[in-house]
């Protein structure tokens, strides 16, 4: 568990960790109709927050427009997950700014592997130190992508 909140400020947004803040009907409203949790629901959102470090982003009314979470030990290993700025919030460079405050946290920065799956979001991650992994022959998965599509709301 992290031992602080971070905050950080840029033009009319800001970045937070307080999970106090976070609105649970735009990330379920979100999540719920993205390619990779289709139809997941609330309770489980909730409960992923729940034991991740979650990371908002909000307007100065406190009004949350992004969100992603990183599922991690603090010592070697991080997932980033479920991360999202909505539509009308984008082009701004939020997506980045989330990233450097995302990889500048005092707790992440000597992790030696960090894992994230996208599909179009390649260029943002490579900034950041991302790619492809070296060794695919050593990385086995469990993967259910239509876990949720009949659980309903």
């Amino acid at each position: 568990m992290f031992l602080e909140n971070y905050r950080f400020e840029k033009d009319d947004y800001f970045i937070c960790t307080d999970k106090t803040l976070l609105d649970f009907e735009v990330i379920h409203g979100y999540l719920k109709r993205s390619y990779w949790s289709e139809n997941i629901p609330l309770e489980i959102v909730k409960n992923a927050a729940k034991h991740s470090v979650t990371f908002g982003i909000y307007t100065f009314e406190n009004v949350q427009v992004g969100y992603c979470r990183v599922v991690t030990d603090q010592s070697s290993f991080a997932y980033l997950a479920d991360v999202f700025v909505l539509e009308q919030h984008r082009g701004l460079g939020l997506s980045k700014f989330l990233m450097e405050c995302i990889m500048g946290i005092p707790e992440f920065i000597n992790l030696r592997t960090w894992l994230l799956a996208t599909n179009d979001a390649h260029g943002l991650y490579r900034q950041f130190g991302f790619d492809a992994p070296k060794f695919p022959e050593k990385i086995m998965q469990i993967s259910r992508p239509d876990l949720y599509k009949n659980m309903g709301e």
